[in-house]
């Protein structure tokens, strides 16, 4: 007979931290403005992740309530950094990130 395995916050906790450790490594190594934006979310997503994982074992919901409202600011920050990374790489080749300081007026 085989049991079942339940996880724990404690496994939880430690998939955001590899998540965020993920992301800060895409942010750090890559130079493309689109996979460090993706690694942004990612790590984004990994303190939700602990936000939940903390407020379902302290059996609080105000960890679930700021999750909705990062969730809400990340959509809004997706569709204004997302819109002008696209616009930006329509226009070049190739881009960087160095490339994005030409925007400043």
């Amino acid at each position: 007979m085989i049991a079942a395995v339940v996880p724990t916050t404690t496994w939880y906790l430690v998939l955001a931290a590899v998540l965020f450790g993920i992301g800060t490594l895409g942010v750090m190594v890559r130079r493309n403005p689109l996979v460090m934006f993706m690694s942004i979310e990612l790590m984004l997503n990994a303190v939700n992740l602990s936000f939940v994982a903390l407020a379902s074992r302290l059996g609080d919901i105000n960890g679930q309530v700021v999750v909705f409202f990062v969730l809400v600011v990340a959509a809004a920050e997706v569709v204004v950094g997302l819109g002008i990374i696209v616009s930006i790489m329509r226009r070049r080749a190739s881009v960087t990130a160095d490339d994005l300081a030409d925007l400043r007026g």
